[in-house]
Order: structure tokens, then C-alpha cells, then sequence
């Protein structure tokens, strides 16, 4: 069979059967279905549409199960297999074979790869030997079929599933069909390729894409923030040399927060009378000058 055919739907014509299964014909290839394949009854001359693809045998088979995920379409695929030296095999709807995702398309760090039953958003390939892999979609792709995400589900919880994950952070697609970004700042843990996430619409931006957080919300964070930095002042004389305007890094490498929550928590303080701000430092109040 033309090698191009493989990973795609066609029409054939059913041409004969024999004994595991029927031949059919495109143009002048023969191709099997195997029984196991046929999930409807079918007729002799008959045209049907087939998904065509290569056995664990390395033989060119049909099948009438028309999966979501082909050399022309994305679609979600189950991870089956985690194969360390290899990558992951995940299920497309085939009844006798699973499409392996290559390391080269896996994060580098393998503490983020995706484990038995996440899902992958991937399309399908042909190797240079003709056979099938399956490739997780790219950010252009996702950009260029993106679907705007409306105002109105700003603060509002989603679900969704990693589709990348890099340095910069994760993106997701969500169950509305929103591209999602969640940044290393908004995370304790980074999350799996793969792994599905319940998270906070934090930003809706112009280009109809949204910022997610898997970080408690606001309320909860503000104690949390503020609880870090009254244990520090504490500890360390009652006075840090940090205020509203120092820089962000200075910021995150002496609390682990970003720079607006050392705002908000310090606002917290500051409207307790717990804290003061002062030449450039944040010292507690009831700490001497």
C-alpha cells in the first residue's frame, strides 16, 4: 500500500471475503479488514469508509472504528504505556494497536512527563520507515484555531489539560476550548504533559487567550503571604529591606512570591497595624527603630 495512505480515512471497495476477515480494494491495492474490525454488516462491492493503518506485524490493515486522531486531525489519545528509553504509547481507538509519542516530543525533564491514563492532544505522522508516531500539537497550531475566550469567565474555574509544557510555564486546553497559560509563579507543583488541572481564570487577555492559576485563591493566599512575612520579620529583627518598589527577584528570592502578592500581603499588614513601610524597608510596628 502507497505508505501515504497510512494514518488516513478512505473510501474502499469491499471486494471479497475470506476467511479472517474481508480484502477491500483502493484503486488496485488490496488491503485486509480483519474481522475483529468489522463492526457493522457489510455487503460484497460495497463501498465503506476505513481508517488505514500498519498492524503491530507491520502489515496494512483497515478498520471501520474512524478514529478522532489521523495524519489530518488532532484528537485526544490515553497514554497506555510510559517507556523510559522510548517515550509513551497511547490509544487512538484501535483494536490492536497503540501510537507511540517519541521522546524528541516529551519534556526534557521526565518528572513532567505524562503517566498511564492522561491524555495527549496529537496528531499522526510517518517516520522515515513509513511508520506511524503520534505528535502532540504545536503552539502555532493551537494559535491559529484558537477559540476566544469571552470576559465573562474571568475568576471562574475551569478545567483543562497540559498540552506543553516548557520553562515558561504550562499550556492548557480547556474543556471550552480556551487556550490556557499557567506561569511557574502561579503553581506549587508543575504539572504533568497530559495531566488534566482544575484552575482559576485569572487573566482574559486581548488576543482571546487566558491566564490560569493553581494557586489558592486571593483570600486564602493574602493570609498565607502575610503569615510568611510576619514569621520572617520576626526572625530577622523585625525589619527586611523590601518595600512596594524593590526589585521583583529581590522580592521572590527572599519570600518564594511574586512581587504584586508581597503587595497585597503587606497591604493586609499594613491595614492590621502590623507592619510599617519605611525608607525602603518593612519593618513590624512594635519592633524598635
Amino acid at each position: 500500500m502507497d505508505h501515504s495512505l497510512i494514518g488516513t480515512i478512505q473510501s474502499c471497495k469491499v471486494s471479497k471475503k475470506i476467511t479472517n476477515g474481508f480484502i477491500l480494494k483502493y484503486n488496485d491495492t488490496e488491503i485486509l479488514l480483519p474481522d475483529e474490525a468489522v463492526h457493522e454488516e457489510i455487503d460484497l462491492d460495497q463501498s465503506i469508509k476505513v481508517f488505514l493503518y500498519t498492524n503491530k506485524k507491520g502489515q496494512a490493515v483497515a478498520s471501520m472504528t474512524i478514529p478522532e486522531v489521523t495524519r489530518h486531525s488532532y484528537g485526544w489519545a490515553e497514554v497506555e504505556e510510559v517507556v523510559t528509553n522510548m517515550g509513551v504509547f497511547v490509544n487512538i481507538g484501535l483494536e490492536d494497536k497503540e501510537i507511540l509519542v517519541s521522546t524528541d516530543d516529551l519534556p526534557l525533564l521526565k518528572s513532567v512527563w505524562p503517566v498511564k491514563g492522561d491524555f495527549l492532544f496529537v496528531s499522526l505522522e510517518l517516520d522515515k520507515k513509513g511508520r506511524l508516531l503520534a505528535e502532540p500539537i504545536t503552539e502555532q497550531e493551537v494559535w491559529d484555531d484558537l477559540k476566544p475566550a469571552p470576559a465573562s469567565i474571568l475568576n471562574t474555574e475551569t478545567q483543562g489539560r497540559v498540552y506543553r509544557s516548557t520553562k515558561a510555564g504550562s499550556s492548557v486546553l480547556t474543556e471550552e476550548g480556551y487556550r490556557g497559560f499557567i506561569h511557574p509563579n502561579e503553581r506549587k507543583e508543575e504539572p504533568r504533559l497530559g495531566e488534566t488541572v482544575v484552575a482559576r481564570v485569572i487573566d482574559v487577555k486581548d488576543d482571546g487567550s487566558i491566564n490560569l492559576s493553581l494557586r489558592p485563591v486571593k483570600k486564602e493566599s493574602r493570609k498565607e503571604d502575610a503569615d510568611v512575612i510576619l514569621d520572617y520579620l520576626k526572625e530577622n529583627d523585625g525589619i527586611v529591606y523590601l518595600d512596594d518598589s524593590s526589585d521583583p527577584e529581590k522580592i521572590r528570592d527572599t519570600f518564594q512570591i511574586s512581587k504584586s502578592a508581597f503587595k497585597r500581603a503587606v497591604g493586609k499588614l499594613m491595614k492590621e497595624n502590623q507592619v510599617e513601610q519605611k525608607n525602603g524597608a518593612t519593618k513590624l510596628l512594635n519592633s524598635s527603630d
